[in-house]
């Protein structure tokens, strides 16, 4: 059985608080996010020619610990929005590619000032004006015009550090709120208020510069290996990796608890056109682990338990069914979300070196009265799929609720 320690005191070094003056961690605030000094801390007695793998990509945050210290990785995900922020953050930049962006970013200025120019393009996001009011609107999509005009003359790199600019721009302005568990609206009275038009665009430009001084700054700092990143679904590392292929993974899977990936990032995948439309998002949070957006929850009651997959816990069918006593539907929800971690774990310790080592972070969750204990059912999951040594350590409170911790699973093949 895993050990397990007593609950410790939040530490805000372990969060996405301590990533966010570190380089380019703090590039584009996404949630949830874990901390580089626990990778750094996890990564410390890895041998000089270590292979590390990421198999639920989010920020890009392994990668990047990685890339800095000069340790081969790779990270996948089957999100493509993410697959492209994460490498962006891991390129090496040179002076020339920082150049083109700094030209493009005082155009983009001119841009806002000027009141010439035709309406620019809007994606097609539900009830975009939520977001944004009318006349902010229309400066956001000036600068995403602006960066597209130019697209075809700049360089990938330098394309890319405009396109974070603007992502972390648009998010910094728009009329939503980090202080909860999740992305929220702000209150009709936290909302920015304008006399004039020239103060919207005087507080875009003051956002963009902001925004392009820091993730221009951070872009030369230096990049010592250039981590993978890979399309691939975590179900199915054993089409993309040969067979003991990695000597560490460290990495943070979707969290158990109803929280959408897909809702978080939908006004970046708008703007930069990797979504179209709302049936493509709920098509793409039902492929992934845990996604609960649009079709995929209606997909939810359609689905069955396969029968050669069974979870590994011997309390599981007793928390299903005490679930199912407030919401049969989240009750399945957290049954596939387990049955499809089997089966990543399966294909997990077919790429995992003898000997590797495997690091979670996961967090707890807790359904109307009934605690998930996803940190117990990760430590059965790893035992009984073959590693060893597993260990539950608690990193940190996650939030106002007294019984919800963030934990380190760990465990050796």
């Amino acid at each position: 059985m895993a050990i397990r320690a007593l609950p410790l005191p939040r530490f805000d070094h372990l969060t996405y608080r301590g990533n966010s003056k570190h380089t380019r961690y703090g590039w584009l605030r996404l949630t949830p996010a874990f901390s580089i000094h626990l990778i750094l801390d996890l990564i410390q007695a890895l041998p000089a020619n270590a292979r590390v793998l990421d198999p639920f990509c989010g920020t890009g945050t392994t990668a990047l610990v990685c890339a800095e210290e000069g340790i081969d990785s790779d990270t996948t995900d089957i999100n493509p929005f993410l697959l492209w922020l994460g490498a962006a953050k891991c390129r090496q930049y040179s002076a020339k590619e920082l150049a083109e962006a700094h030209g493009v970013a005082h155009e983009v200025v001119a841009a806002l000032r000027s009141t010439n120019g035709t309406k620019p393009w809007l994606p097609p996001l539900f009830q975009i004006e939520k977001w944004w009011d009318g006349p902010l609107l229309d400066k956001i999509a000036k600068v995403r015009a602006v960066i597209g005009e130019r697209s075809g003359e700049l360089s990938d790199n330098a394309s890319n550090l405009l396109k974070v600019a603007f992502c972390r721009t648009m998010i910094e302005t728009a009329n939503v709120s980090f202080g909860h568990q999740s992305m929220s609206f702000k209150k009709v009275s936290d909302q920015m208020t304008f006399a004039v038009p020239s103060d919207v665009a005087e507080t875009v430009i003051a956002n963009w510069q902001a925004a392009t001084l820091s993730i221009f700054n951070a872009a030369e700092t230096s990049i010592a290996s250039q981590p993978n990143f890979i399309y691939c679904d975590a179900r199915n590392l054993r089409e993309k990796f040969e067979s003991e292929s990695f000597d560490c993974v460290i990495t943070s899977p979707p969290y158990p608890n109803r929280m959408s990936y897909i809702r978080e990032l939908r006004p970046y995948m708008y703007w930069l056109g990797y979504l179209e439309d709302a049936k493509k998002a709920g098509e793409m949070d039902w492929e992934a682990i845990g996604g609960t957006w649009g079709c995929a929850t209606s997909n939810l009651t359609k689905w069955e338990h396969p029968a050669d997959i069974k979870v590994p816990y011997e309390q599981f069918p007793e928390i299903l069914s005490d679930i199912a006593k407030q919401s049969s539907l989240l009750s399945r929800y957290v049954e596939k979300y387990f049955c499809d971690m089997v089966v990543h774990v399966r294909n997990l310790f077919e790429v995992v070196n003898t000997g590797g080592a495997v690091h979670y972070v996961v967090g707890n969750s807790k359904f109307y009265d009934v605690l998930l204990p996803v940190e117990e059912i990760f430590a059965a999951l790893f035992r009984a799929t073959g590693f060893r040594d597993v260990r539950v350590e608690p990193i940190r409170k996650r939030s106002s609720k007294k019984e919800l911790f963030e934990y380190l699973v760990s465990a050796r093949k």
